[in-house]
C-alpha cells in the first residue's frame, strides 16, 4: 500500500528580513530645508553691505599737509571717498547689493511660507545672485586698487603714498572692503544653494 504523507505546506510566509534603519527613515521623511539657510544668509548679506557703505562713508578724515614746493607750508586737506570715482562706485554698488538683499529676503520668507512658486523664485535668485557677485567683485577690486595706491604709492608715475597722513581714513577704507569681499562670498554661496536647491526640485 503506497504512503499517504503529503508534504506539509506552511501556511504563511515568512515576514521581511530586514526594516531599513530609523535614521535613514527619519532623514527620508524630513529632508534638511535650505530655505532658513538661504534667508540667513541674505540678512547677514544686508548687514553686510550696510555696514560696510556705513564705514565708507564715514571714512573721511582732515589733516595738514605740506604744499608740493614749499614743505615748510601746510594747509587742511580733507581725504572723503567722494574724491575718487572708484569708491563712488563701490559705495553704489554696495548700496544695490543692500537693497536687493532685502527684496531677495523678503521672497525668500515667502518660499518658507508658500512654497508654490518657489521655482519661479529660485530661478531668480540663482541668476540674479550671480549678476551681483560680479557688480560686488568688481567694485571690490576697483576700490582695492585705489586703497593699494593710497597705502603704497606708485614711484614709476610719481603717486605718493597718503596712508601715512590719513591713517583713519585708510583703516575705514580697509575695513569697508574686508566687509565687501565677505558679502561676495556669501553671494556665492547663495547662488550655489539656489541652484543646487532648483535643480533637486526639478529633479523630484
Amino acid at each position: 500500500m503506497a504512503s499517504t504523507d503529503k508534504t506539509a505546506v506552511p501556511l504563511s510566509s515568512p515576514k521581511s528580513e530586514a526594516t531599513p534603519p530609523s535614521a535613514v527613515v527619519a532623514a527620508a521623511k524630513s529632508p534638511f530645508n535650505y530655505s532658513f539657510v538661504d534667508v540667513a544668509l541674505r540678512v547677514v548679506l544686508f548687514a553686510a553691505t550696510l555696514t560696510s557703505v556705513v564705514v565708507m562713508a564715514t571714512s573721511k578724515e582732515t589733516e595738514l599737509v605740506p604744499v608740493p614746493g614749499f614743505p615748510l607750508i601746510r594747509i587742511q586737506r580733507q581725504a572723503k571717498f567722494n574724491h575718487s570715482p572708484a569708491l563712488v562706485y563701490f559705495i553704489a554698488a554696495l548700496s544695490v547689493t543692500g537693497f536687493y538683499s532685502i527684496i531677495t529676503t523678503l521672497a525668500s520668507l515667502s518660499i518658507v511660507l508658500n512654497p508654490t512658486y518657489s521655482k519661479t523664485f529660485l530661478l531668480f535668485f540663482a541668476f540674479f545672485d550671480v549678476i551681483f557677485v560680479g557688480i560686488v567683485a568688481s567694485a571690490t577690486g576697483a576700490a582695492g586698487a585705489v586703497g593699494y595706491i593710497g597705502l603704497k604709492g606708485n614711484t614709476h608715475v610719481g603717486w605718493t603714498k597718503i596712508c601715512n597722513v590719513y591713517d583713519k581714513f585708510c583703516r575705514y577704507t580697509a575695513s569697508s572692503l574686508a566687509l565687501s569681499l565677505f558679502a561676495a562670498i556669501l553671494l556665492v554661496l547663495l547662488s550655489m544653494i539656489s541652484t543646487f536647491t532648483l535643480y533637486k526640485k526639478i529633479r523630484d
